[in-house]
C-alpha cells in the first residue's frame, strides 16, 4: 500500500510555537504549531543541522502539505525570566546600564494537536522512520517543552487531501469522564489548483515557511480554517462553518528609543504631565504608547502617557494578556482604572513573595 500521509501527535505539559511577533524580550506563542516548527522537529529527527537544512532539506520539507487539528487548545500561560547578569543594556534615555535582562515567555499548557503531513511516498516513509527513532531529542517548540508521548501517531495511509486525513482519526478522550467536544477546529495549507487559482476570502497569511534556519528567514503561506464535527463515539466529520479567530495579529512598529524625535516627544509628554504618573500621581519614570500607529520616530506627545514603573508594568501585562495590536490601553480612560489597580496589586504581591524567598535563601546560606 502506498503511504502519502503521516500523523504527528504534539502533546505535552507546555508547548510554544513562535510566530512573527515573537521577540527576544517578549516571546509569544501562536495558537497552533507553525510549519517552521514542525519542519524543525523533522530535521532534528533526521539529524540535519541548521546549516545543512537550507541546502537540500528545507525546500523538500516545505513542499509537504500540512494540516493541524486542534484536539485541545490548551490555556495560555506566561513565565518570567531573567537573562544574563551585568549585561550592558540600553535605557529609554539612550544610555547604558548594567543588569540582567528581563524577559517574558508565553506557553500553551495542556494542549494537544494532531498534525498531518502529506507528500511524496518515499519522503513520507523516510520521515516516518526518523520519527520512530529520532536522531536528536524532539521538543514542542522550545527545549523546556518535552513531549509527553511519542510524536509519531501512526504511519497514516493514502488520502486525497489533508482534510480527509484529519477526519480519518477519531477523537480520543484522556480521562474516563471526558465528554467529546461538539467540534474541533482545524488549519490547513491552501494552494492554487486548476479549479481555484485565487485564495479564498477567509484565507489567512502565516509567515512560517522556513527558507533558512541559520540565519532565520521565512516565506508566507496561505492557511484556511474551519470546524470538524465530533460524533458521540469520537468519529470526525466536516462541519461547514469556517472559523475566523486564528488570524495572527499584525506586527506593529517598535519604539525607537534612540531616535531624537521620539526622545523629544517623550520629554514633551513628561513635561505636560508634570513628571507625574497619570494614574497614581507618583513620580513618572517612563512613558507608555497608547498607540503604535506612528511609532518608530514619528509619534507625537499625544501618543504617549507618563507612568511610574509599576503602572507601566501593570498596563503592559494587561495589553499582552489581551493580545492588543496597534492601539493600546490609555491609562487615563476610566474603564481601565480598576483593571490596572488590580494588576498593580498582583505585581506587588509577586515581588513581595520573591523578596521573602531571596531573604530566606540568603539566611540559609549564612
Amino acid at each position: 500500500m502506498t503511504i502519502n500521509t503521516i500523523y504527528l501527535r504534539l502533546e505535552g505539559p507546555m508547548q510554544a510555537w513562535g510566530d512573527h511577533q515573537s521577540k527576544f524580550v517578549v516571546r509569544r506563542t501562536g495558537p497552533a504549531p507553525t510549519k517552521s516548527a514542525v519542519i524543525g522537529i523533522l530535521c532534528a529527527a533526521l539529524g540535519i543541522t541548521r546549516a545543512e537544512a537550507s541546502v537540500e532539506w528545507l525546500p523538500r520539507l516545505a513542499a509537504l502539505t500540512m494540516g493541524v487539528r486542534i484536539d485541545r487548545a490548551g490555556i495560555r500561560w506566561w513565565d518570567y525570566h531573567t537573562v544574563g547578569a551585568k549585561m550592558q543594556m540600553r535605557t529609554a534615555k539612550g544610555e547604558s546600564k548594567s543588569g540582567a535582562m528581563l524577559t517574558r515567555r508565553e506557553y500553551l499548557c495542556d494542549a494537544s494537536f494532531l498534525v498531518v503531513l502529506q507528500g511524496e511516498p518515499f519522503l513520507i516513509g523516510k520521515l516516518s522512520d526518523a520519527l520512530a527513532a529520532p536522531c536528536w531529542p524532539l521538543y514542542l517548540g522550545r527545549k523546556s517543552c518535552p513531549p509527553s508521548r511519542p510524536l509519531l501517531e501512526s504511519k497514516g495511509g493514502d488520502y486525497p487531501d489533508v482534510l480527509t486525513a484529519l477526519k480519518a482519526v477519531p477523537w480520543r478522550k484522556r480521562c474516563r469522564q471526558d465528554a467529546a467536544p461538539q467540534t474541533l477546529d482545524y488549519l490547513c495549507d491552501w494552494r492554487p489548483s486548476a479549479s481555484q487559482t485565487e485564495a479564498p476570502a477567509d484565507a489567512e497569511i502565516w509567515y512560517d515557511v522556513p527558507v533558512s534556519f541559520d540565519p532565520p528567514a521565512h516565506e508566507a503561506r496561505f492557511v484556511i480554517g474551519g470546524s470538524l464535527h465530533v460524533g458521540r463515539d469520537g468519529d470526525v466529520a466536516l462541519e461547514s462553518q469556517p472559523i475566523q479567530h486564528h488570524t495572527p495579529a499584525p506586527s506593529r512598529p517598535r519604539a525607537n528609543y534612540v531616535n531624537s524625535a521620539y526622545r523629544q516627544a517623550r520629554s514633551e509628554r513628561l513635561d505636560h504631565d508634570h513628571h507625574l504618573c497619570v494614574l497614581c500621581k507618583s513620580p513618572a519614570t517612563t512613558v507608555q504608547h497608547i498607540t503604535y500607529r506612528r511609532a518608530g520616530g514619528d509619534e507625537t506627545h499625544d501618543d504617549l502617557r507618563s507612568l511610574c514603573r509599576l503602572c507601566h508594568d501593570a498596563v503592559t501585562m494587561l495589553e499582552y494578556g489581551l493580545g492588543m495590536g496597534m492601539d493600546r490601553i490609555n491609562p487615563e480612560e476610566p474603564q481601565w482604572r480598576d483593571e490596572i489597580i488590580k494588576k498593580r496589586r498582583e505585581i506587588i504581591m509577586f515581588r513581595s513573595i520573591q523578596t521573602r524567598r531571596r531573604r530566606l535563601s540568603a539566611e540559609e546560606v549564612e
